[in-house]
């Protein structure tokens, strides 16, 4: 395979690294660790490599410790689910996949778990648990839901993978707003910094345009990061794999064009931001804040790739669902 050519892009906004950043390295693996989440020492090693917690004390530089190892251990939870999707014998198997979404989303609507769930089920009880505490029900309910949207997307994607379908542009960009996971990842911004985001504001479309933005730069990003691996595993869910299918483009093509729909989805994020609604002084500085926190996940993200090694490896993963 021809050798790709990472293109530029264009990120404007500031990085940031949480205090808590070295004991949350240091913390990092106890979790997955205690809910048995990884099947091998290469699995050990391919996580300890792929330093989340680098990318989420970025994502959430101002948040408490406590916050942000419930926001870590998200993001670790929904890139192990998303691993067995894509790299194991799973991901062509979508009433296999259908039937552990239930059981996720009935443990995380409460239900108990008990020693026939499997180690990712415990895990959602666990994060379940110690977030009630700390937010409103009606909260959580809204977070699940976005949860719930990832999961319906990783479906699809096993539907379309054992189908053989390549979506075409638009139904691949809606697709990827669903299984880059960036919607309850967003979502944990007002969690971890205790915003008080009204109902206006948040059924606004200033944000609803500003989710679906960042949502977008996030994931186009990692399509191009994650170019050269989904290539080498014949994967066709990718922003750089779908325009080299259906409008015929080179490899190095497809970056560049991913690269300019990254930078113009930029463009009119800053363009938005310029003029805000007007909420109430107060509701404004919570929406400020928001916002900055999707730049903060913009910046990390990119940051990420210069130190992550996860996107080094095209190896098989063996099930953890046993």
């Amino acid at each position: 395979m021809q050798k790709l050519f990472f293109p530029e892009l264009y990120s404007p906004f500031p990085y940031q690294v949480n205090k808590h950043v070295d004991v949350l390295a240091d913390y990092a693996i106890e979790w997955i660790l205690r809910f048995n989440l990884l099947t091998d020492e290469l699995a050990y090693q391919r996580f300890l490599k792929s330093k989340f917690a680098l990318l989420m004390s970025g994502a959430h530089p101002y948040c408490d410790l406590e916050e942000l190892k419930i926001a870590h251990d998200w993001i670790s939870w929904i890139l192990m689910w998303d691993d067995q999707c894509d790299m194991s014998e799973i991901g062509e198997q979508p009433l296999l996949i259908k039937s552990f979404h239930k059981r996720f989303l009935e443990v995380l609507k409460g239900a108990e778990v008990t020693t026939k769930d499997v180690p990712l089920s415990h895990a959602l009880h666990d994060l379940r648990e110690r977030m009630l505490p700390m937010t409103n029900q009606k909260w959580f309910d809204g977070f699940v839901k976005t949860v719930e949207d990832y999961l319906n997307g990783m479906l699809q994607e096993a539907i379309n993978r054992t189908n053989k379908i390549v979506p075409d542009v638009e139904g691949y960009i809606k697709l990827r707003q669903l299984t880059g996971a960036m919607e309850p990842l967003i979502e944990l911004i007002e969690f971890c910094d205790h915003l008080q985001i009204s109902d206006e504001a948040r059924n606004s479309n200033y944000l609803k345009e500003l989710k679906i933005m960042t949502n977008n730069i996030v994931c186009w990003c990692n399509d191009i990061f994650s170019a050269p691996r989904e290539i080498a595993s014949n994967e066709v869910h990718s922003l750089v794999l779908v325009l080299h299918h259906k409008h015929k483009l080179s490899f190095d093509e497809s970056m560049q064009t991913t690269a300019k729909m990254h930078d113009q989805q930029v463009n009119s994020m800053i363009a938005l931001e310029k003029y805000p609604p007007n909420f109430g002084v107060l509701v404004d500085a919570e929406v400020l804040k928001y916002v900055n926190g999707m730049h903060h996940w913009i910046s990390s993200s990119m940051n990420w790739y210069s130190h992550t090694a996860r996107y080094h490896t095209t190896e098989k993963l063996d099930v953890v669902i046993s």
